[in-house]
């Protein structure tokens, strides 16, 4: 493992795993427009779209969310989430923004792609994708640079060289 990726699982790990994510809980959500597509198996949310599950809160301009189809105490089973547009993921003790996400059920994995910023506490990770393992707690970013805004850590994105920057806090020794 690259030593920034290890950094970041040391960084991201403990509180994860503190606040593991309840994946089978009900998916609330609310938008200014929804467009049902029964026959591809997919609803379109747009504008100002929020959804909760337990403790976790995704936000984003638009949304699609694909079911399988299958319905299970009259609701429609949910196996994906596509955010985009200026997405932002809020956990409990930390929030992500990026271009875009893709929050996978079935696997649940949440990906954020596109001018990744994580903060924790003080600590700020920079990158062009961040992965987050529901299950695991376990949060890997690196230096993709898709979809990133611009080059180098003062505009908050990956360089173009592919790198993560970012910011520890370090206690104060006095």
């Amino acid at each position: 493992m690259r030593p920034v990726l290890l950094v970041l699982a040391l960084l991201a790990a403990p509180s994860l795993a503190q606040t593991r994510h309840n994946t089978a809980a009900p998916i609330d959500f609310g938008a200014d427009t929804i467009e049902l597509q029964d026959r591809a198996n997919r609803a379109v949310l747009s504008g100002n779209v929020s959804v909760r599950q337990a403790g976790m809160n995704l936000n984003a301009a638009r949304m699609t969310v694909a079911y399988t189809g299958q319905v299970f105490g009259g609701n429609p089973q949910v196996s994906r989430l596509d955010a985009s547009g200026g997405v932002t993921v809020r956990r409990p003790d930390q929030t992500a923004r990026s271009s875009y996400a893709i929050y996978d059920l079935n696997r649940r994995v949440i990906t954020m792609l596109g001018a990744v910023t994580l903060n924790q506490g003080p600590n700020t990770v920079n990158g062009g994708r961040l992965t987050i393992n529901l299950d695991t707690g376990r949060a890997v970013i690196d230096g993709s640079s898709v979809g990133s805004r611009g080059s180098g850590a003062a505009s908050g994105t990956a360089t173009r060289g592919g790198r993560v920057t970012g910011t520890f806090s370090v206690p104060d020794r006095r």
